[in-house]
């Protein structure tokens, strides 16, 4: 594979710091975004001429094209963005504001779609590029307590498997990365918990929420390896417009894809007895007695 100017936002921490040091590893230029002046020194400390900093906020939308305009000015052409930035809700839905929500989808689903439209005129122009959007398991399945996180990354793929279509015939390959539970800060400090108030959620809820807590850094998913999984999709000519990481997600995908199977079985009739019924034409007069002869 040829080096290639990749863009991730978010390379701090988890997903992100992998795939930038995986693709720093293999040659490739990284221009990170951060979210302060130490960080941005830090992460160029770690390759003084491939890795490049950019403080962005994903949630500044304004900001955000003339980031990328200045990028491909100053820096060159971004062959791959990866939207990586985003974080975890966990909450009850009838215990979550509203605002909570807001904000879920302003940084894991706007700030992705506003990075995307940022980039689309370049790579349009140069007929080829690559955008790959970390989404999650959670964008096909669900589970209680995580309805802002799941909405998001359910948005998030939908969204780039309609990109994907939309610029199929321009050069340019868009991917969904869902991975499943990995060792990354997602269940720790990146996690955002709503306050319990009622306790008619608790037999199901407080589990759940302890569960994640006592899991957390312990999950079976090694975020270098899922790296490594990015560098291979990267490099292939026709790459997936979906992609699970994770034994994980794997199983319960399957499961969710053959329970939806099984329920459209279930109600099949009633889904397909909504239709306009074709009124059958009257016989009658000459045709009649045609019909009759």
């Amino acid at each position: 594979m040829t080096n290639k100017i990749l863009l991730i936002t978010g390379v701090s921490s988890g997903f992100g710091r992998a795939f930038a040091k995986a693709a720093l590893t293999e040659g490739h230029t990284v221009i990170g975004t951060v979210r302060n002046e130490n960080a941005l020194k830090e992460f160029e400390a770690r390759e003084p001429h491939r890795a490049k900093a950019i403080i962005l906020d994903v949630t500044d939308f304004a900001a955000i094209a003339p980031a990328i305009s200045k990028i491909e000015k100053e820096i060159g052409p971004v062959d791959v963005l990866i939207n990586n930035a985003g974080y975890g809700h966990e909450g009850i839905l009838e215990e979550s504001p509203l605002e909570e929500m807001r904000h879920q989808f302003d940084v894991n689903v706007f700030g992705a779609v506003a990075m995307m439209k940022a980039v689309l005129p370049f790579m349009r122009k140069r007929r080829s590029g690559h955008i790959i959007n970390i989404t999650s398991m959670g964008g096909f399945i669900t589970m209680p307590g995580i309805a802002y996180y799941c909405g998001s990354k359910f948005a998030l793929e939908g969204i780039s498997e309609t990109l994907a279509k939309e610029v199929k015939g321009l050069g340019i390959h868009v991917t969904a990365v869902a991975p499943g539970s990995f060792r990354t800060d997602w269940a720790g400090r990146s996690m955002v918990r709503a306050g319990r108030n009622i306790a008619d959620y608790d037999a199901l809820f407080d589990p759940i929420r302890k569960a994640r807590e006592e899991k957390s850094g312990k999950q079976a998913g090694d975020p270098a390896k899922a790296a490594q999984a990015m560098l291979r999709i990267i490099a292939e000519k026709e790459p997936p417009v979906h992609l699970l990481l994770g034994n994980d997600s794997l199983k319960f995908v399957r499961e969710k894809i053959e329970a939806l199977s099984n329920e459209i079985k279930a109600w099949e009739e009633i889904s397909s007895s909504t239709d306009f019924t074709q009124a059958q034409p009257k016989l009658g007069g000459a045709t009649s007695a045609l019909n009759n002869s």
